[in-house]
């Protein structure tokens, strides 16, 4: 290994030479060609985060080539690594370490993805190893053994058109590119092999953005370069997966998708790194996936937030493929019903253009928008102020299964996930003392008296959880009578027959009373999907009632009559288009405390709406004075888009300027703050306390173009307190999602 200035900080072993110099008895003979590999240990440490050099034996010769999996001894152990590169020397004087072994001669990581991994590290102030852990999939021995399949010869775009007879131009099949203006030029550019960058504003319809994609991954295989194409979940691959299939035929693409399992996803990931197809459609993960000869990296709606990775160093799916296809050359499409703000930074500043349909088009394939706020409506129905599906959604629901299926959009899961005294309207907490090991909640244990609904509750009770969230302690407080502290947590209930029970310690208390009133009745103050379609289930006692989220998202639902309660994100697909949907709740969107609510809202609306059938009716809950309201109403997400881009720019927040957090203990990030060399134009705002755990959140903010040092900034301070061996972890995350 070749020390450095910073060798101070590494373990002894690290840089002690293999054997004395003066005994070269055993000593292993050098390969005779670039004897020096340059490998990637796996280490966490910041500090350590560079190659280090190790002497290539002669009898690994053949087999340690740039991108294999090797094993080294590092600070006295074993550990696993990649080696980069092979050269002829080292800058390092002394003797050096031979590789121990090569794990196998499959080279797994490529040249252009250990650069992205590098440049993804460097952008998030992370650590090179810990990019490597999301880009190269664990070994499967048994997977890497197996023969490769012999590849099908390549098809062509499409069948060839046939000669009329009396000798006029052959008819081209329709396009879905065809219904935007600029929709064909962006195909015949990935067809000659150039590199648009495009940000697509998808009409509205529940297959129609699968088959748009589809065709650009068609027309850039056909002008000989690969793509990768990466949406939210399971349910988009699957979607995504048919219509490749369908268009570009069978085995030209793979699907990448985390329940396929470690031996059948390595096997896939390996027909892309072989060559043997060059096409992807997956989950975030598929960013990194080695297509050779990239020429259209794409995303699908990205303003989910399932696009965001939940490790280290937290890279976002958009800008992993936007630096990708920067480094490449190649092409970037950034499709979805709803725009967000960074598209929009994008567009504005001339790195991609715009793909919209004309406005006739879309007035002609969009849902009918009906507000259940508006003055008018509310004229007529008084009592609509105060119901939660007033009656021109029951109109709608009627109406709609008069033709084909329905659906109802929820935005909490659950059945009451939050009450609240009946009297006074304090939340209800758990007034029992905290456990680290609380009794389940009794089955079938059944509600007591004090439970106040507006409708008879009789579903199952469920079982509580043993423990509250990973990572959260519950807010302490002092019993009554100096019995010791609370657990305080939120109380909710699971079922029509269930008690009360706390969501952080789990277990029933059921017989709360109100500690500022001393009312015992409880009432519900969030409304969740189970308990929604519970009640529609009464309202409609002849229609299947059908239910999609956490617990089990439907794909999709015949064309039959049926009542579909969805939670956003998961609503199912419906043959032939929804003829109705209603979307409850929608001051639950909008007034959450996140820079993010009002486009995340709309992103969410329209993602429902597009399922809808051309001209079907949607009654959204909410005030027609507000944005979000309009932007659905006009389906017009760009301009609420440039105005959210707008009003971040006035207030200094992203994606206008670089923002940088910092979470930890308080001391912690105190600390940290007092040691970083930050940029000269940087501003720190807080610390203030995250939660009651005694956490707190420090945030940076500097000009776009600043984004580089504060990340190197942030990282040498990680890799100073790691080199210290500090107890307390700050979590480092650039350009989050979540800032409030």
């Amino acid at each position: 290994m070749t020390p450095s200035s910073d060798d101070a900080l590494l373990p002894l072993e690290a840089v002690r030479p293999a054997q004395s110099s003066k005994d070269t008895k055993g000593a292993p003979v050098p390969a005779p060609e670039n004897p020096v590999a340059r490998v990637v240990v796996d280490s966490p440490l910041p500090h350590l985060d560079r190659p280090f050099d190790y002497l290539i034996p002669e009898t690994m010769h053949e087999t340690a080539e740039p991108g294999v999996r090797v094993r080294v001894r590092f600070a006295g152990k074993l550990v696993d690594g990649f080696l980069l590169e092979r050269v002829p020397e080292s800058e390092h004087e002394g003797r050096l370490t031979p590789l121990e072994r090569v794990v196998s001669p499959e080279r797994v990581l490529t040249p252009e993805i250990a650069g992205l991994a590098r440049a993804v590290a460097d952008r998030y102030a992370g650590t090179l190893t810990d990019v490597l852990r999301l880009a190269v999939p664990p070994r499967h021995a048994k997977a890497e053994a197996e023969p490769p399949k012999v590849a099908e010869p390549a098809k062509t775009a499409a069948e060839p058109a046939t000669t009329d007879p009396t000798g006029a131009p052959p008819v081209q099949d329709a396009s879905a590119w065809d219904a935007y203006p600029t929709g064909p030029s962006f195909l015949d550019a990935l067809r000659d092999g150039r590199a648009p960058r495009a940000v697509w504003s998808a009409l509205p319809g529940a297959r129609g953005w699968a088959t748009a994609m589809a065709e650009a991954v068609r027309a850039t295989l056909d002008g000989g370069r690969g793509a990768v194409v990466v949406v939210p979940d399971g349910k988009d691959v699957a979607l995504a997966d048919a219509e490749f299939g369908r268009l570009l035929g069978p085995g030209r693409h793979v699907a990448l998708t985390a329940d396929l399992g470690p031996a059948e996803r390595y096997r896939r990931w390996l027909r892309l790194l072989r060559g043997q197809v060059r096409a992807v459609v997956g989950t975030r993960a598929a960013m990194f996936a080695p297509v050779a000869e990239l020429g259209l990296a794409a995303i699908w709606d990205d303003g989910d937030d399932l696009h965001a990775e939940r490790l280290a160093p937290y890279p976002h799916a958009r800008e992993v493929l936007g630096l990708r296809a920067h480094r490449t050359g190649a092409a970037m499409l950034i499709g979805g019903y709803a725009r967000t703000a960074e598209a929009t930074q994008l567009v504005a500043s001339g790195w991609a253009r715009p793909i919209v349909a004309a406005r006739t088009t879309i007035r002609a394939l969009a849902p009918r928008v009906r507000p259940a706020g508006e003055d008018a409506e509310l004229a007529k129905d008084q009592a609509a102020r105060q119901a939660r599906l007033p009656s021109i959604a029951w109109r709608a629901l009627r109406a709609g299964l008069e033709s084909g299926p329905v659906l109802v959009q929820v935005p909490r899961r659950g059945y009451l996930p939050a009450l609240a005294c009946q009297h006074c309207r304090a939340p209800a907490r758990c007034a029992l003392p905290p456990t680290r090991t609380a009794p389940r909640e009794p089955e079938a244990a059944h509600a007591p008296s004090n439970v106040q609904t507006a409708v008879p509750l009789d579903a199952p009770g469920g079982q509580g959880p043993l423990n509250g969230p990973r990572g959260h302690e519950p807010l302490l407080g002092p019993g009554p009578g100096g019995q010791g502290p609370l657990c305080h947590g939120p109380l909710a209930l699971r079922g029509g027959h269930a008690a009360p029970y706390c969501r952080w310690c789990g277990r029933v208390d059921a017989g709360w009373r109100c500690p500022s009133c001393g009312s015992p009745r409880l009432r519900a103050v969030v409304t969740g999907a189970r308990r929604t379609a519970e009640e529609l289930g009464r309202a409609f006692p002849s229609v299947p009632v059908r239910t999609s989220g956490r617990d089990g998202v439907l794909p999709t639902v015949p064309a039959a009559r049926a009542l579909v309660v969805a939670t956003p994100g998961a609503e199912p697909v419906a043959e032939g288009g929804y003829a109705a949907a209603v979307l409850l709740d929608g001051w639950a969107l909008l007034g959450r405390a996140d820079l993010r609510a009002g486009e995340e809202t709309v992103r969410r609306w329209m993602n429902a709406a597009a399922l809808l059938r051309p001209a079907a009716e949607l009654v959204v809950l909410g005030d027609a004075a507000l944005p979000s309201v309009q932007a659905l109403l006009r389906w017009d997400p760009i301009t609420h888009a440039e105005r959210e881009l707008g009003e971040r720019a006035e207030l200094g927040f992203p994606p206008a300027v670089r923002m940088a957090t910092l979470t930890g203990a308080a001391g912690a990030v105190r600390q940290m703050l007092e040691e970083v060399r930050l940029p000269p134009d940087a501003q720190v705002l807080g610390p203030v306390p995250v939660d009651e755990s005694g956490q707190e959140r420090a945030m940076i903010r500097v000009r776009r173009g600043g984004g580089a040092a504060l990340a190197a900034a942030l990282k040498g301070a990680s890799g100073v307190r790691a080199a210290r061996k500090t107890p307390d972890v700050v979590r480092v995350s650039v350009d989050p999602l979540d800032l409030i």
